[in-house]
């Protein structure tokens, strides 16, 4: 999960660049107009006015992040004091033009002096996303010694993730392989594609040191001799090994 500021002139691309990089993310994306017409219509363009959009913008990124998503602002910010007011956050400069649309806002703009990624005027806004996308989110590599857990996760709950957790503490990484059984029962009520969401969610603090991937409905796992793997049972505190999916679908059925 992450605070990201896409800042720039206007016109430089920023909005292009959100619009790319949100869905690499399955990021929350908050445009700097649309929140002023929606939600800051009392705000000008005034000095004092852009310090308290850039702190309004800031707080409802803030609030995603507690919610354990990804927020994106795609936003002029123009000054050190509006990204003072935004707060910390992994900051990509649009810098593709030297001039913007209106007069005042040029005179008033100050590029930043730190910044994570810097976008130039070569190449498209889909190549910048997948740059920001790689210092963001490191990359799975499939050749480092990875576990394997194999499950329903019909829902992915606590106990699943603190069994993830203890299986990366002890080896690094993880493949996480969801049995396609969506539909066979009461059981089994959510698709692959909410399940991957619900794990991706949960586990976003270990970006890059875990995969989701589908598998058919294993029901037997066969292994021969000398097969360069171990087999071993992950055992939690009773409180953890207590926890149900059954339950949580109860639950879940009772309060819709």
């Amino acid at each position: 999960m992450r605070k990201i500021l896409i800042m720039g002139l206007p016109g430089a691309g920023k909005t292009a660049l959100a619009a790319a990089l949100a869905p690499l993310l399955n990021a929350v994306v908050f445009n700097a107009d649309a929140v002023r017409e929606n939600l800051s219509p009392d705000l000008g363009f005034s000095h004092s006015d852009r310090i308290e959009h850039a702190r309004r913008m800031g707080w409802m990124c803030d609030r995603v992040l507690e919610a354990g998503g990804t927020a994106i602002a795609d936003f002029i910010c123009p000054t050190p004091d509006t990204r003072a007011a935004f707060g910390d956050a992994y900051l990509i400069w649009v810098d593709r033009i030297r001039q913007g649309r209106f007069e005042d806002t040029n005179r008033l703009f100050v590029a930043p002096e730190r910044f994570d990624l810097r976008v130039t005027e070569h190449g498209s806004p889909q190549s910048w996303a997948e740059k920001a996308l790689s210092e963001l989110r490191p990359a799975f590599d499939p050749q480092k010694p990875t576990a394997l857990f194999v499950g329903r996760y019909q829902p992915f709950h606590a106990g699943h993730k603190r069994l993830i957790e203890e299986g990366l503490r002890r080896v690094g990484q993880i493949c996480i392989a969801v049995r396609d059984t969506h539909g066979n029962n009461a059981s089994n009520p959510l698709p692959y594609f909410a399940v991957r969401q619900r794990i991706e969610a949960a586990l976003s603090a270990y970006a890059g040191k875990f995969v989701v991937v589908p598998l058919p409905n294993i029901t037997h796992v066969f292994y021969g001799r000398d097969v360069g793997y171990t087999i071993e049972r992950i055992v939690l505190d009773e409180a953890t090994e207590a926890i149900s999916a059954t339950e949580i679908r109860r639950l879940s059925c009772s309060l819709g």
